[in-house]
């Protein structure tokens, strides 16, 4: 019997090799080629039908669009990150690490689902009494959902066939493996390949279809990124397994806002929405404490109150260490450039540790006023006045520019009972806040004196 010839893959772009080398020669990623089986088949897409059975050629404009219609999982949180529930047709990959949540909330999802619609569990990694036991553990009502233990491709294809469900969850993706490919369950070769035939199916029957998928020690989805291109929303799990709340961001979502944020706690009933996660972000201190500065963020259409910390300490190293935590370390060395340029305080050798409290990431730029009033607050060891909030966006010249979407901003300081806003000028209200009094400054030096006269 001839010997199969083999090929290397890229796990990040696809590009294909002949050889091992250290570099993907497409991509130039280190470490990325996998080893794969070439397929001496014939095509297997030659006979498929596409995504849309025999679809004539339409002008844009003679097309009406209607709006997608959405049932919800009866899971609050859950469904905001969605955008409003899950569609018809549509194609959901749930990341993250491992016993982080993904079958649990899947599975509390399923069965509330099952009450009104079919749904269908299949399980490649526990068995039907694994599932059976955790459920009952959770206490959940889980009477309607049908359940099937399966990791071969063309049984959940036929099973789908058969019972048409109107939501499958497939757990996970990297154990399906298909009868057309020899290469073992996992490779890149056959999550490519098993995605893109539930995909297919998925959006040919009207099935929604959610995948399961491992991440990778570095945190991203394992597998080819192409996998994340043919879904229709990528969700991803966040936060510590070590801590009892979980955050599930949406990535990517073709039928609503991206970068949405749901706040979870895990409890031994299971995962339990949390319908104010402003105050898990915010530190409960008896007194004013130096260093520390509230801001509003937005995540998605929700804005979060969150709480900055900074600590100032003198350096007894050549070069100072500049260190964050939820922020982006390169933009703390820009802003206390800025400081020092345009507000006079020098940090040049003063260790500098930022925090933001919660866990959670803070990408917007709307993070740099707040950043810098803890910073100033921890070097003058004065703590900020009580019921502050900040946000803003500080330019290299010192100036003070506007967020987006700072009315909801400030009703929602507002509504937890700050009294005291320092906001970029432009973002000043047109009509008053009740209990809030709003400052709008336009450069850090001014920004730094009002509050030092509110001190």
């Amino acid at each position: 019997m001839a010997k199969s010839k083999t090929q290397y893959s890229c796990t990040e772009c696809g590009g294909v090799s002949n050889k091992w080398v250290g570099q993907c020669p497409a991509c130039e990623r280190w470490n990325t080629l996998v080893e794969s089986v070439v397929e001496t088949s014939v095509n297997r897409f030659s006979s498929a039908q596409g995504l849309v059975k025999g679809a004539p050629v339409m002008r844009l404009a003679d097309i009406e669009a209607i709006d997608v219609p959405r049932f919800g999982t009866g899971i609050d949180e859950f469904d905001r990150v969605l955008g409003g529930g899950l569609v018809a047709g549509g194609v959901v990959l749930i990341g993250g690490d491992p016993g982080i949540g993904k079958s649990t909330l899947l599975l509390q999802a399923l069965a509330n689902l099952s009450k009104f619609k079919r749904a269908l569990y299949v399980s490649g990694e526990e068995s039907g009494a694994q599932v059976a036991l955790r459920a009952r553990r959770l206490v959940i009502d889980a009477e309607n959902l049908q359940l099937q233990a399966e990791i071969q491709l063309e049984k959940i294809l036929s099973t789908l066939a058969e019972e048409k469900p109107d939501v499958a969850v497939i757990d996970s993706i990297q154990t399906v493996y298909s009868d057309a490919l020899s290469s073992a369950p996992g490779s890149v070769a056959q999550v490519r390949e098993c995605a893109a035939q539930l995909t297919r199916v998925a959006k040919q029957s009207g099935i929604t279809i959610i995948l399961v998928g491992h991440v990778t020690k570095e945190g991203t989805l394992a597998g080819p990124r192409v996998l994340e291109h043919i879904v229709d929303t990528v969700l991803y799990f966040e936060g510590d397994t070590h801590s009892s709340f979980r955050l599930v961001r949406a990535f990517k979502n073709r039928f609503g806002a991206v970068n949405e944020l749901g706040v979870f706690a895990m409890t031994d009933k299971g995962l339990k929405g949390v319908s104010n996660p402003s105050a898990l972000f915010l530190s409960q201190h008896d007194t004013q404490v130096p260093g520390s500065c509230v801001m509003v963020t937005q995540e998605g259409t929700r804005p979060l109150l969150v709480e900055i910390q900074a600590l100032v300490d003198a350096s007894h190293v050549p070069n100072a260490r500049r260190l964050t935590v939820g922020l982006e370390q390169n933009r703390l060395a820009m802003l206390l450039a800025v400081l020092h340029k345009h507000a006079g305080v020098a940090a040049f050798d003063q260790d500098v540790f930022i925090n933001a409290v919660g866990g959670v990431k803070i990408t917007e730029p709307a993070a740099d006023l707040p950043v810098l009033l803890a910073i100033q607050s921890s070097m003058r060891n004065k703590p900020l006045p009580r019921g502050l909030v900040a946000f803003g966006e500080v330019g290299l010249a010192g100036e003070i520019r506007p967020a987006p979407r700072g009315q909801e901003r400030l009703r929602e300081a507002a509504k937890l009972g700050f009294s005291i806003a320092l906001v970029p000028k432009a973002n000043l209200p047109k009509q008053k806040i009740e209990g809030l009094q709003v400052i709008g400054v336009e450069r850090i030096d001014q920004a730094m004196n009002q509050v030092r006269e509110l001190q």
